[in-house]
């Protein structure tokens, strides 16, 4: 039997994985005061996020566009009704769907939250146009990485 040598680990910094996951605890950090304010959590701001492009989706839709699973949405869905800002009810036309709206509270928040792309553009030290094209490469990566993951993908 041969012995295989194995590689070593890349070190951290190297990997690309580490670094789209410390970027992404770093724009949580930049987000968390005005999240604080806001008396909400990241993930509470992506939900709404997604209500705010198109209100009243089911419980999966919305798991689907943030890929999580509905059943680790549940909880977070209950904090924000328990909060006012969303409202959960059965869908009449199939009562095994909870369709998520928002609620008034919920809709006037969006004009709070906007400026944390201000936050983020400021910490950044990058123009608008680099940022938005760093956007384009990370879903460009994620979309193909998924595609061959087999699992989770956007609408277009």
């Amino acid at each position: 039997m041969t012995k295989q040598k194995a590689n070593p680990p890349v070190p951290l910094d190297a990997q690309l994985c580490y670094a789209i996951y410390s970027a992404g605890i770093a724009v949580q950090r930049i987000y968390k005061p005005l999240l604080d304010r806001l008396g909400l959590t990241y993930p509470q701001y992506l939900v709404l996020n997604v209500l705010w492009a198109g209100d009243g989706q089911t419980v999966g839709a919305i798991a689907e566009k943030l890929a999580l699973e509905p059943s680790t949405l549940t909880p977070l869905l209950k904090r924000l009704e328990a909060a006012g800002l969303v409202q959960r009810t059965r869908n009449p036309a199939n009562e095994r769907q909870v369709l998520v709206a928002l609620t008034g509270p919920g809709r006037d928040l969006r004009s709070q939250a906007g400026c944390l792309g201000d936050m983020l553009l400021a910490a950044s030290g990058r123009t608008p146009p680099e940022l938005a094209e760093l956007n384009t490469q990370l879903r460009q990566l994620r979309d193909a990485i998924y595609s061959q993951a087999g699992a989770w993908s956007l609408p277009a």
